[in-house]
């Protein structure tokens, strides 16, 4: 098997790992970047980013992870295609195999995998994503001021983006498949004080329609077994997300939901010379931003810890 050896290898792209590969290259780290199964992350799964500072005009999620890969390889990033299939942190340094068949070797490592949204598995939510399919009230509900949307889950997740889109839409339908909701006795009253919120109990989605646009979400009691057609604009799927740790989990502690834990007010993990970085150790804010200020601080911390160890 081919093998190299680098003082810091980043896995997964998106603004956590490209922020990282910004700083570590700056610093002198020739950091080498694999991109994973999704180059970009989830931000290439979104239409119109308004909300990111230095883009006054709002920019396309695609064009703005491009925008990002190009300033870390201004800098001396290597970034590569590739997927880490395989990691060994027992020992120092730190190996990974890529796509089972390189081995590389590290002094530094920083996971920045990311988390993906849990999907219902209907064909026209991967058609019509970004045309009124979202997973993410705080990124996308300020396109529908004025609408009609619907959430689909029970959760705290759920609770919280139907509240935050209550302040936004017209009107919110929650979709919940029990007679019951699982949020926290907090959010649920949040969302039945909540004037503008809806809930259709014992309720699953049949498909969401529309051509080119949502434009309503057939739904079935599960009671009765009545179909509705619900005319609405947006679809939020808040079912929860699944952080991309799977790989890590015999060397790095995770909390019960699978995101790894890191030392308070650092991005170091349980191992030492493994730093993580964005939504793979973020659960709460699963923001552009936030992703890229901890991506600094992971360079920086991994920048800190080769310096004490005198490797650079």
């Amino acid at each position: 098997m081919a093998r190299e050896t680098t003082k810091c290898l980043i896995i997964g792209s998106g603004p956590a790992g490209y922020t990282a590969a910004i700083y570590a290259a700056r610093a002198g780290l020739n950091p080498i970047l694999y991109q994973g199964a999704q180059p970009g992350g989830q931000l290439t799964l979104t239409s119109e980013v308004e909300n990111y500072p230095g883009y006054p005009d709002g920019v396309q999620g695609p064009q703005m992870m491009m925008d990002f890969q190009r300033q870390a390889e201004r800098f001396g990033t290597q970034v590569r295609s590739g997927v880490v299939t395989k990691v060994d942190f027992s020992g120092y340094p730190h190996k990974a195999i890529v796509d089972d068949e390189y081995l590389i070797e590290a002094y530094a490592v920083i996971i920045s995998t990311g988390a993906s949204a849990k999907w219902l598995g209907l064909p026209a939510e991967q058609r019509l994503n970004g045309r009124g399919v979202s997973a993410c009230a705080v990124c996308d509900g300020y396109f529908y001021r004025g609408k009609d949307v619907a959430v689909v889950g029970g959760g705290d997740t759920a609770a919280e983006e139907a509240t935050y889109l209550s302040k936004l839409c017209r009107k919110v339908y929650m979709l919940i498949r029990r007679g019951e909701m699982r949020a926290s006795k907090i959010m649920q009253e949040r969302v039945f004080k909540t004037p503008n919120i809806e809930i259709f109990w014992h309720t699953e989605t049949v498909d969401i329609l529309g051509e080119n646009q949502v434009e309503a979400v057939r739904i079935r009691n599960l009671k009765t077994n009545q179909i509705t057609d619900l005319v609405v604009q947006g679809f939020f799927v808040a079912i929860g997300h699944q952080p991309n740790t799977a790989i890590f989990k015999d060397f790095i502690e995770m909390d019960e939901n699978g995101y790894i834990r890191t030392r308070p007010g650092s991005t170091h993990t349980n191992v030492e010379g493994v730093f993580a970085a964005g939504d793979v150790q973020d659960h709460v804010y699963r923001q552009a931003v936030t992703a890229a200020g901890t991506g600094c601080m992971a360079a920086l911390d991994a920048e800190r810890f080769l310096a004490a160890k005198g490797l650079h």
